[in-house]
């Protein structure tokens, strides 16, 4: 997994190898200045000439500048590298989720993938960044201020025999207790992510059921129970500080005592002034490096889960992948489904399609009706190859939609959605998402066929009017024709419109399905629908049930041998009589 991970560094290499260099000189020097310290604290005593204490002064302050540099270059090193792997890596899991099939995204919900992208991999950048930088320079630090430790204070150093195990058993002891709280933390930011997002979108119906208070309400339980899991560890890891002070207090205690003693009574022979002030620092420094060492355990123990999470995802296959040789051009818009079962899970026991066989010729239109959860939806996502078929076959042009290209596929597919989706941007910049060279009178024309060129003119900007977030400031009809345009603008072969008119008027409605007769007759249409005027005359009307196809024909034939068919025509224009 790390190595997976790692492998997003990249061209940041080399910022991490020299953050590596400049924390070993800033360790090697820091743990340096005490022991030239004393040397000159011991010299002062003996009477040492006012030249020797400026030049041995002089050196402490270039070292300490050194040493301040290095510091200062490895934090600048280590931020660029921490934060360019962090770049890297977000583009390389946005780039898996941009490969991901329905089904895949169906394994994760967005909110999921939204806080991986944002929370988890800041959480690697950090860790990353305190590896390169204090996971260096702690142990560094720990171990040379041991070694001068032993070397200046001899037996003084026995402190550390106890002080040192004590310490790390106390700092691991709390760490292990925080671990599982941290853990729980990022679980739960999913479901804050899933509360918050949910609610931004459905904000309209939100107010208009007047439910502001049970939204704050659910929203504050989330973000509580964050609340608590943060709170306990943070807790548990406010022991660092109580554990660091009994240490620090016991080495000065038990340095100052010993040693004073000693001094006195070897007359310095032994040990000095400048041994025992060297002491103390060398003990502040272990100290300290274990603390950060903590530290470094415990954010890391963190990231673990964020680190798990984000390798989830990049080690995700895609439930659709091209074949070796894949054909790359559809010949026409004829689609056939041959014994088709579908569901959407293996483990499911039911199946949503069942033993679909259908023939569409090319350019022929065609309406599919019936109630809702009959599967329409699902019997035209397996045109496209957004999900396979279980069993049997779906062929478009003549060819198993598993042998093309899935890209040029579905650039010979243009499929209009049940939820409508535009980007923030202007009405051409979400219109070139189906052709990016599509010229203004291409656009213009697109926009005409889907009756949106009326309601675009009116728009101050014009074509150039920006559209908001979702498309919230434009209706739900308009929204619906500018995405019609759109799906034009691809010139597909085979046309969807899942229930994409149900937002326009009837005139309207009537208008668009003129215009296709009328400028794209080579194009296969398929219509979903809930209203019969929608798809009367087509030449293919698809009735549905329960998954399969309860029968296909004419608007007349369906009309002498179709129940469903004719329960929904009479109701409909039973409800048109009452209005």
């Amino acid at each position: 997994m790390i190595k997976r991970l790692l492998s997003s560094v990249g061209e940041y290499k080399k910022p991490t190898i020299l953050t590596f260099f400049f924390m070993v000189g800033e360790a090697v020097i820091e743990c340096l200045i005490p022991f030239i310290t004393a040397e000159l604290v011991n010299r002062i005593k003996a009477g040492a000439e006012i030249r020797f204490i400026l030049f041995t002064g002089l050196c402490l302050a270039l070292m300490a500048i050194t040493s301040l540099c290095f510091g200062g270059l490895a934090g600048y090193t280590s931020a660029k590298a921490s934060a360019g792997f962090a770049k890297n890596l977000r583009r390389e899991v946005f780039s898996r989720i941009q490969t991901y099939t329905f089904e895949n995204i169906d394994k994760f919900s967005s909110s999921s993938l939204v806080t991986r992208l944002t929370t988890d991999i800041t959480n690697i950048q950090m860790s990353y960044m305190m590896v390169i930088r204090t996971a260096v320079r702690s142990p560094l630090m720990l171990v040379f201020s041991v070694i001068m430790a032993y070397l200046m204070g001899g037996k003084l150093a026995g402190a550390f025999v106890f002080t040192i195990p004590f310490l790390t058993f106390g700092l691991l002891m709390v760490s292990r207790k925080a671990m599982p709280a941290f853990r729980r933390v990022f679980r739960k930011y999913d479901r804050l992510n899933e509360s918050i997002e949910e609610n931004v979108r459905g904000m309209r119906v939100v107010k208009g059921f007047a439910r502001e208070d049970y939204e704050k309400e659910k929203f504050e339980r989330a973000a509580g129970d964050i609340c608590t899991d943060f709170t306990k560890a943070e807790r548990i890891v406010a022991f660092n500080t109580p554990l660091m002070q009994i240490c620090l207090y016991f080495t000065m205690i038990f340095v100052l005592t010993v040693g004073s003693q000693t001094v006195i009574s070897s007359m310095g022979l032994d040990l000095d002034v400048g041994q025992i002030s060297a002491m103390l620092t060398y003990g502040m420094q272990i100290l300290m490096s274990l603390m950060m060492l903590s530290m470094i355990y415990v954010m890391l123990t963190m990231s673990a889960e964020s680190m798990k999470r984000i390798h989830e995802v990049l080690v995700e296959e895609p439930a659709l992948r091209n074949p070796e040789e894949p054909v790359m051009e559809v010949a026409d818009g004829s689609i056939d489904f041959e014994g088709v079962n579908f569901k959407y899970a293996q483990t499911a026991e039911q199946y949503a399609l069942s033993n679909v066989e259908l023939h569409i010729d090319s350019g022929m239109t065609v309406g599919i009706i019936g109630g809702t959860g009959s599967s329409k939806t699902t019997l035209v996502q397996l045109i496209p190859r957004l999900y396979d078929a279980t069993t049997g076959c779906v062929k478009v042009g003549g060819v198993d939609v598993r042998n093309y290209d899935i890209k040029s596929l579905r650039n010979s597919v243009a499929m209009v959605l049940q939820k409508n989706q535009l980007f923030s941007g202007t009405i051409k910049d979400n219109l070139r998402w189906g052709n990016e060279q599509a010229t203004d009178a291409q656009l213009e024309e697109a926009c005409r066929l889907a009756q949106a060129h009326e309601f675009v003119s009116t728009f101050p900007e014009g074509y150039d009017t920006y559209i908001e977030q979702g498309g919230s400031n434009v209706s739900g009809g308009q929204k619906q024709r500018l995405c019609i345009a759109r799906a034009l603008l691809k010139k597909p072969r085979i046309l969807i419109l899942d229930d994409s008119t149900s937002a326009v008027d009837t005139k309207t409605d009537a208008l668009i399905r003129k215009g296709f007769r009328e400028f794209i007759p080579e194009t296969t249409k398929i219509i979903i629908a809930q209203r019969i005027a929608s798809v009367e005359e087509a030449d293919l009307i698809v009735v549905m049930e329960g998954g399969a196809i309860s029968d296909a024909g004419t608007h007349d034939q369906l009309m002498e041998r179709c129940e469903i068919y004719q329960d929904i025509y009479r109701q409909q224009t039973k409800g048109g009589k009452d209005q």
